[in-house]
């Protein structure tokens, strides 16, 4: 999953990045809020992490904008704003949920996997494709009944496309999903990662559409 952090204040944007990617999240730190525009723009985060005090442009005019440009990505808004005015502000301008500083790092996981859950329509943690079973909440997998370790990388990647299940899924989609947009990742790394990923959960788990992408069935056996 690739997250767009949008947090000028570099103490906290270093904690909440490197907190991010220890859960696994490929995660794009922007600083302003004409950045941040522009990556919403560019629509290629799964999720936007957005503060209100931006320089450059105020963090609801940006969400504000995007949603008049019908961009439909998941924005968390992060704020020290906590009046309920402030609150109702965010909401209105299209924020799909508000969080108050200070937080702790594990509600704010908890409210990302409510809004990736949202998102995509799922009732709680778990995604099922056939034999595999994918927890969100506890990073597990399980195929025909059996635990199987995975890492984080490996975990992003089932995710992505069990997700997408029966639909391909773009090699530019999974890079952004898996690396961000500021990482130089060469062509073949994504090849590598299925490889290993195919290792464990068998070869025909995983199809590839050459020159396009990767998809997985919508029943695994």
């Amino acid at each position: 999953m690739h997250i767009t952090l949008v947090e000028d204040d570099l103490q906290l944007g270093a904690a909440i990045d490197s907190a991010l990617q220890r859960l696994g999240y490929a995660v794009t730190w922007l600083q302003d809020g004409r950045s941040a525009m522009e990556a919403m723009r560019d629509n290629s985060a799964d999720l936007i992490l957005l503060d209100l005090g931006l320089p450059g442009k105020d963090g609801l005019e940006v969400l504000r904008e995007a949603r008049s440009l019908n961009i439909r990505t998941p924005v968390l808004v992060m704020s020290a704003r906590d009046a309920l005015t402030a609150r109702i502000s965010g909401l209105d301008a299209g924020a799909d949920d508000y969080l108050i500083k200070p937080f702790h790092v594990d509600e704010l996981a908890a409210r990302i996997r409510s809004l990736t859950r949202r998102a995509h329509g799922l009732a709680d943690n778990r995604i099922e494709v056939g034999a595999l079973k994918l927890d969100l909440g506890q990073m597990s997998l399980t195929y025909q009944g059996e635990t199987v370790e995975l890492t984080k990388r490996e975990f992003a990647l089932l995710q992505a496309l069990m997700e997408r299940a029966g639909r391909l899924v773009r090699r530019e989609q999974l890079k952004n999903a898996l690396y961000g947009l500021d990482r130089d990742v060469g062509d073949g790394a994504l090849e590598v990662l299925v490889h290993g990923l195919r290792r464990k959960v068998g070869f025909n788990t995983i199809r590839t559409v050459r020159g396009f992408g990767y998809m997985i069935a919508r029943n695994v056996t």
